[in-house]
């Protein structure tokens, strides 16, 4: 369990789990997995949908819930808990969100692939401070501090955007009972004590269960009712949760959404005949981020004290390592393009390259800062 925890092993967990759903997905076993991707599993009749939506809809809620609750700890407790703290990474964030999308519509505005302008506005928490685990041995820990207040910003941006882009046709009726379901859940959760930690913890599963089928019936992308329980229940419950939950969501929940997510079949054309979205995110995420974060970054810095600045360099290292979209952009993939195959697995190829792309930069620049930062404490 305590590997799972790590910062490291994950990062490495979800790439395997890529690589093995891209190569399963080209190779003879392809057949296969796309019949269990579509194989239906629930009570026929009553309630049920395929593998693969109880990936992306089901198990993701559950990540979901785990970085709510981080979120709603860092805007409360850490790094995001006061305005001064978070207006920086809030102005990089803004710039890693605004130029990834200009330059994606830069080269598909007018055709069919705009609709995934979202796409490369994403960071992958979990990869991002992976790389910088695994190359970043030295770094001012002013810079984790930034990159993890703007990886959960982007976090937010993401969630909205899901929340308000991809939903149509709400059931009102069955949103206000999901929002019932919520306010009780946080109630319920401030009551939860030692004595009744049992009995009260299966409500609480319970609950949650109800409050995610409600929103999925209703309309709404049912990962947002992971948010919303993530964000309402009780600080402390709620950080025992996510400590018990982290080795889940690490060791299996988003490996097998990236296993899922990358099982799409490499397009047989050549690259002149590759769609506008894949270019477009395959550029806007490596590029956009750094560019954006880089340079939107630096303004910001400019508010602080100069002995509490950033220096470029570390910037651009944040920034290469903002554009490692993967889990939030392969779900984006999935929802821009629900009706389009064809679109969606080039845009989810874009994701994946985009994203290794900018893993290799962000390697590459972390390890260099690193090198730099110990030098400079052994002349010290």
């Amino acid at each position: 369990m305590r590997l799972l925890r790590s910062e490291r092993f994950p990062a490495v967990v979800l790439l395997i789990a890529a690589a093995l759903g891209l190569v399963l997905a080209n190779s003879p076993a392809a057949p296969g997995v796309a019949a269990v991707k579509d194989a239906y599993v629930g009570i026929p009749g009553v309630f049920s949908l395929s593998v693969g939506h109880w990936i992306q809809d089901g198990l993701l809620a559950i990540f979901f819930f785990v970085a709510a609750i981080e979120l709603w700890h860092e805007l409360t407790a850490g790094q995001l808990s006061s305005p001064r703290r978070a207006v920086q990474p809030a102005i990089a964030a803004a710039g890693g969100v605004l130029v990834p999308i200009a330059i994606f519509l830069a080269f598909s505005l007018g055709t069919s692939s705009a609709a995934g302008w979202p796409i490369p506005t994403a960071t992958d928490i979990a990869f991002a401070l992976g790389v910088l685990a695994v190359f970043g041995r030295g770094l001012p820990t002013g810079v984790r501090a930034f990159l993890l207040a703007l990886a959960i910003l982007d976090d937010i941006v993401g969630i909205v955007f899901i929340a308000v882009l991809f939903t149509d046709g709400v059931d009102v009726f069955l949103l206000l009972a999901a929002l019932v379901g919520v306010v009780l859940f946080a109630l319920l959760s401030r009551r939860l004590t030692e004595r009744n930690r049992v009995p009260l913890g299966i409500l609480l599963v319970l609950l949650g269960i109800l409050v995610w089928v409600l929103v999925y019936l209703s309309g709404v992308h049912a990962t947002i009712a992971g948010v919303a329980l993530g964000l309402a229940m009780a600080p402390r419950p709620a950080a025992r949760v996510r400590h018990a939950l982290d080795p889940w969501v690490n060791g299996l929940v988003l490996p097998l959404f990236a296993l899922s997510a990358a099982s799409v079949a490499i397009p047989s054309v050549g690259l002149d005949e590759l769609q506008p979205v894949f270019w477009s995110v395959l550029i806007a995420l490596p590029v956009g981020k750094i560019l954006g974060i880089t340079v939107f970054g630096w303004l910001a810095q400019r508010l602080e004290e100069p002995d509490g600045r950033l220096r470029l360099a570390d910037l651009l290292a944040a920034g290469a390592l903002g554009g490692i979209g993967f889990t939030v952009s392969l779900l984006l993939s999935e929802l821009a393009f629900a009706g389009d195959g064809l679109l969606r697995d080039e845009a989810t190829l874009g994701v994946l390259g985009g994203s290794l792309v900018s893993l290799v930069v962000a390697a590459v620049l972390v390890a260099w800062r690193a090198r730099h930062y110990r030098r400079e404490e052994r002349r010290v």
